[in-house]
């Protein structure tokens, strides 16, 4: 295996079946954790825009490669928009001063939104996946991981009474 095709599929993780997308996803979490105890909230939001760089840069050498413009073994894209979706949880766990695992239900809020509008690509999503291009293949899950974050954010609020 390259070393692009090994960062693009996540250490090999976009070639498990079914589901790679998800497989992706559920891949990214443990290493979130691991940069919000090493870092906090800024290794986090610094490690997503790296991958989001690495992920643009090696989607363009996979995609050329295969001639395939979003071949679903590329999984480094849905690390990105997961990590994006776990910022507000990061942030929320560092300005309380608390364990970021006790704020589990935001993780799990962040994983199923994240996958939600991975998968149903409302609006802005769609128009990203569309691009068929490295750039379109990185950005459709930034924008979903955009809309997954205000939802967690929304989910949080409503959980604390902010919005009763």
């Amino acid at each position: 295996m390259t070393p692009t095709r090994l960062m693009a599929t996540w250490f090999g993780v976009g070639l498990l079946r079914p589901a790679p997308g998800t497989w992706g996803s559920l891949a990214a979490l443990p290493f979130a954790w691991a940069l919000h105890l090493a870092g906090g909230f800024a290794a986090l939001a610094l490690a997503t825009v790296a991958v989001f760089a690495l992920g643009w840069w090696v989607s363009v050498r996979e995609t050329l490669a295969r001639g395939d413009p979003d071949p679903s073994e590329i999984v480094i894209d849905e690390v990105a928009g997961m990590w994006l979706t776990l910022w507000p949880v990061s942030y929320g766990a560092q300005m309380m001063g608390v364990e970021v695992t006790r704020l589990w239900p935001g993780w799990i809020a962040a994983f199923v939104a994240f996958r939600l509008f991975d998968i149903w690509k409302p609006g802005p999503v769609r128009w990203a996946d569309r691009m068929h291009t490295p750039l379109g293949l990185m950005l459709d899950d930034i924008v979903a991981g955009l809309f997954a974050a205000i939802t967690v954010i929304a989910l949080a609020a409503l959980s604390h009474g902010v919005l009763m």
